[in-house]
């Protein structure tokens, strides 16, 4: 269940300033605390939005988690975009895509 240990530290993450204070601080130390896969601890170490969203993050948890990270908001849409450009469609949850990238969705 590596998706949900990935969204319950996002989760900490955006409500909890004593995680955001261990995640400045000890950030390894924090995220051994969470089954986390290697890509997603990888992600969360180098604060790479697009992987997390390609790895099935969801949105509404990554936008704080960029706030966190003192990205713009223009600067996180764009991240989600490189994010798939660089790994390919959204592996899991939600926004896991069912077309190619270049296909138009519902006529869109």
């Amino acid at each position: 269940m590596s998706l949900y240990a990935a969204q319950k530290l996002l989760f900490h993450l955006n409500r909890e300033p004593a995680v955001q204070a261990r995640f400045r601080e000890t950030r390894a130390e924090l995220l051994g605390d969470y089954e986390l896969s290697d890509e997603e601890r990888e992600a969360f170490v180098a604060g790479d939005i697009g992987k997390l969203y390609v790895l099935g993050a969801n949105g509404q948890l990554l936008m704080h988690f960029a706030a966190l990270l003192g990205m713009p908001w223009a600067d996180y849409i764009e991240a989600m975009r490189e994010g798939v450009r660089r790994h390919g469609p959204v592996r899991a949850g939600i926004y896991a895509m069912t077309t190619s990238t270049d296909e138009k969705v519902a006529g869109v």
